[in-house]
Order: C-alpha cells, then sequence, then structure tokens
C-alpha cells in the first residue's frame, strides 16, 4: 500500500468540492474541544511518519486523523498551535453564539455597542490567528486594526439604524448587524494583516523554495480573504431577517420572548454556518499564484531584487498561502 504523503491535503484542493471536502474535514467544530496534549501527540504522529519513522502498527487512518487535528489546531506557516477561539474549527460555535446575539439584540444602543465589541473581539483574535505567519505584527499595530475595525462596525451599525430608522421599513433595521460586519471586515482584515501589505510577504516557486516578496501577493490574499468572511456570514445574516420577521406578524406574543428569540436564532446560525464555514474558505485556493509579469509592472522593485537573488531565474509564477 502507498504512504500517505502527509505535506498534502487528502482531497483534490484544485476544485471547489475538493476544497470544501478538504476545509469541512479539518474545520469540524469537536476538534476544537480537544486537550493540547491530544493535539501535540496528533503533530509528533504527522512528523514521525514523514520521516518513515511511526510507532509499528500504525493505521492508515490513525495517519488522516493526526493531518485532520494538526490542519485544524497549527499554523500552516509557523507550525505553532493556534489558540482555539481563532480556529476555523471555532468559527462555527463561536460564530453561532456572536451572530445569533447580533441578530436577535439590535434594537438599542447598548445592545449594539456590546454586541459589536464581543464581535470584533473575537475577529481580531481570529484575523491574528490565521494571518501570513512570515510578516510578524506588533502590539500597537495589532491595537490600531483593533480599535480602527470596531469603531467602524459601531459608526456602521449606529449609522444605518438611525438612517434606517427614519427611511425604511422595520426589517431593515434586522440588517443593521450584517452592515456592520461587512464594513468591519473591510477594515478589520487589512489593518490586523498591514504589515504584509507595507513590506510584502513570502513568495515561491512552484517547489517550495522562497524567491522572494510581494506587497501584490498580500493584497490579493487579504482581499479574497475579506470576501470569503462576508461571505461565511451573509446567508444566515440576510435570510434570519425575514424569516424572523414573518414569525414575529404570524405570532406576536414571540416579539416579547426574547431569549427564546435568541437561542432561536443562534441554533439557526448554527445551521448556516456548519455549512457556510468549509463553502467560504473553498471560495478561492489556500496557495494562491501571481504571475512575476504582473510583479514586474506593479512593483518593479521587489521584482528586481527577486531577480537578483535568483540570479535572473525567475519563475514565471510565484505562490505564497493566502491566510484564512
Amino acid at each position: 500500500m502507498s504512504r500517505i504523503d502527509v505535506d498534502k491535503p487528502l482531497y483534490d484542493v484544485n476544485t471547489f468540492v475538493g476544497r470544501f471536502q478538504h476545509f469541512a474535514w479539518m474545520s469540524d467544530p469537536r476538534t476544537c474541544i480537544l486537550s493540547d496534549d491530544k493535539l501535540r501527540q496528533a503533530k509528533t504522529l504527522v512528523e514521525q511518519y514523514r520521516k518513515g519513522q511511526e510507532p509499528p502498527g500504525t493505521t492508515s487512518d490513525q495517519v488522516k486523523y493526526a493531518m485532520k487535528l494538526y490542519s485544524s489546531a497549527f499554523h500552516p506557516d509557523s507550525g505553532e498551535l493556534q489558540n482555539f477561539a481563532g480556529r476555523m474549527s471555532f468559527q462555527m460555535p463561536g460564530g453561532m453564539i456572536i451572530t445569533g446575539a447580533m441578530l436577535a439584540f439590535y434594537r438599542t444602543v447598548p445592545e449594539i455597542f456590546l454586541c459589536q465589541f464581543i464581535n470584533q473581539s473575537f475577529n481580531a483574535l481570529v484575523n491574528y490567528t490565521n494571518r501570513n505567519a512570515n510578516s510578524p505584527t506588533s502590539v500597537t499595530q495589532l491595537g490600531v486594526a483593533y480599535v480602527s475595525a470596531t469603531s467602524s462596525a459601531l459608526v456602521a451599525a449606529l449609522g444605518c439604524k438611525s438612517y434606517w430608522t427614519k427611511r425604511a421599513p422595520p426589517i431593515f433595521q434586522r440588517y443593521v448587524p450584517f452592515a456592520a460586519v461587512a464594513v468591519a471586515n473591510c477594515v478589520n482584515i487589512p489593518l490586523m494583516r498591514q504589515n504584509e501589505i507595507a513590506k510584502g510577504i513570502e513568495v515561491t516557486d512552484e517547489n517550495g523554495n522562497a524567491v522572494g516578496r510581494s506587497r501584490l501577493a498580500a493584497v490579493k490574499g487579504i482581499s479574497q480573504v475579506v470576501m470569503s468572511r462576508i461571505t461565511m456570514c451573509a446567508p444566515g445574516m440576510l435570510l434570519l431577517p425575514i424569516l424572523m420577521e414573518k414569525i414575529e406578524k404570524a405570532y406576536p406574543a414571540y416579539k416579547s420572548m426574547k431569549l427564546l428569540d435568541a437561542s432561536v436564532q443562534t441554533g439557526m446560525v448554527g445551521c448556516f454556518l456548519l455549512f457556510m464555514v468549509p463553502t467560504a474558505c473553498a471560495l478561492f485556493p489556500q496557495i494562491c499564484s501571481l504571475k512575476t509579469s504582473t510583479m514586474k509592472r506593479f512593483e518593479p522593485t521587489l521584482y528586481e531584487e527577486m531577480v537578483e537573488r535568483n540570479k535572473g531565474k525567475v519563475p514565471e509564477k510565484v505562490y505564497f498561502n493566502k491566510g484564512l
């Protein structure tokens, strides 16, 4: 029986379906409750298997499960164990609770403020955890990104609430949370990963050998992550308001049952996210490519550095990890 290549996904990530299967496999929310010891054991088995030194009797199923835990909990660039709340496997339970709260509690300014504060704190942690680890970010930069994203979310939420209260039907107020989340993602992610844009990220050839740095690669990767994050929350935050509006009209007493309302919306958001987390992550390849001719045109300095570094042998395309 042929050996498993632990450095390659088990599914064909060149297709959307393959990427969906891969991310559904690695973002399994059950993995986020496993102990650090269990996760480190999985990493050890993967490293042993890579070297052909795995314990006797190790089965392919054990290797595949270890790969699943390793890919779900350890950063692909640094190999470090990620904070459990920042992992993609925690997106469903964490996002379910926070999004459910945002959809249920949107009517007053204090409710909006508290929900957006909690949501942006969670987003900042997720964005930092899933950054390109080859571009370190200072504590000051993290603070600026966090404050800016939280402020932009509040401005968007309160602005939309004020405008829609005066000029639109009541149902539009239910879309205040989505407007805030969309705006904040456009601010939070680029700021949290600003070093990548300012200094460029490491790019490699098709064999994984580092050949230089690129700012364009950072911009492309971050743009795709922003689109993925907005897509991730869109179905739940756009469809549930319509459903809840109809339920409240059919059963007027339901409107006063805030705890029940929050529980129902939280559960339905969880169902959406269980499907949308792998869907959004699968929209774009994890390892992106960029033509060096594009680099030559838009960032000639970094291109020339790459030419000099590789003694004139520049690949047609370079590759990089876009983050999640």
